[in-house]
């Protein structure tokens, strides 16, 4: 019969990251853990998340923006972009309507509803950008976001 071992109690002591102190996407990942907590706190019950808010962004700022450009702005597959719209169409936020010169695609745009809301989000982003930045100055915060760019420029 295999022996159990005894394990000590770490009683205050910190953990040690090892070689994940020096790896990009452990960073990343718990920086978006922590962006996405507070952004959750920030929406409360809007129902929204980070990815919502972008498609919102997204359809506003570019009338006519069909769901497969979308799919590929947000580097979603179709499938998963149609259920997206699906929601926020059930929500009454977005609708869709024909292409004038391809009946097979749909082209996107904000209710009036969906503009409304639109205008609150930006609001509760804004406060939530700030808190994020809090401990960083203006040049460093757009250095952080011009290297953050960088990683995986292709996706863009």
């Amino acid at each position: 019969m295999p022996r159990k071992r005894k394990h000590t109690a770490r009683a205050g002591k910190d953990i040690e990251h090892g070689i994940l102190t020096g790896l990009v996407g452990f960073h990343l990942r718990q920086a978006q853990i922590a962006v996405f907590r507070d952004f959750a706190v920030t929406m409360g019950p809007l129902d929204i998340s980070p990815g919502l808010f972008a498609v919102l962004v997204l359809i506003d700022g570019n009338s006519g923006l069909k769901q497969s450009e979308l799919a590929k702005a947000v580097h979603l597959d179709r499938s998963t972009v149609v259920s997206v719209i699906d929601n926020l169409e059930r929500r009454g936020l977005v609708e869709r309507h024909a292409v004038a010169n391809d009946r097979r695609s749909n082209a996107l745009r904000l209710t009036g509803a969906g503009a409304a809301l639109l205008r609150k989000l930006k609001v509760l982003v804004a406060k939530h950008e700030r808190r994020l930045a809090r401990g960083l100055d203006a040049g460093e915060r757009a250095t952080l976001v011009a290297l953050l760019r960088r990683i995986f420029p292709e996706q863009r």
